[in-house]
């Protein structure tokens, strides 16, 4: 069974590129915003969230926020996508309870590794 990733952005370029990027090996669920992506968790669980930061109806910083305060889903592992590479929103990133920050555009090759030290981090570690 392959693991379920939820993908929020805004933008429908990213969302494809990481659907295709990722489909072959997760189960990818796409959404636009922190809103849609809310209303997708009252029935499901991820095993990893990726989610863009700058979006309209709910930011990523609200998205994280409610993610951790929410009993099923405080522990599962949120990876932050941002236009910006900025100190000071990486830092908020991780007091709000996020395991990675990536800047866009990104190196696949970068999320991908990743996705594998979040989803398996005993076994990641083992390959060293």
């Amino acid at each position: 069974m392959k693991h379920k990733i939820l993908v929020i952005d805004d933008e429908l370029s990213i969302r494809l590129l990481l659907e295709n990027f990722l489909s072959e090996d997760y189960d990818v669920i796409s959404k636009c915003d922190g809103v849609e992506a809310s209303e997708w968790l009252e029935g499901n669980l991820p095993d990893l969230i990726i989610c863009d930061i700058q979006m309209p109806n709910m930011d990523g910083y609200q998205y994280l926020k409610q993610v951790r305060n929410r009993g099923y889903t405080k522990h599962t592992p949120v990876i932050m996508l941002s236009g910006t590479d900025a100190s000071k929103e990486r830092i908020k990133c991780y007091k709000l309870g996020a395991q990675d920050y990536l800047t866009k555009p990104f190196n696949p090759e970068e999320l991908d590794e990743l996705i594998k030290k979040n989803l398996f981090p005993i076994h990641y570690a083992i390959k060293w």
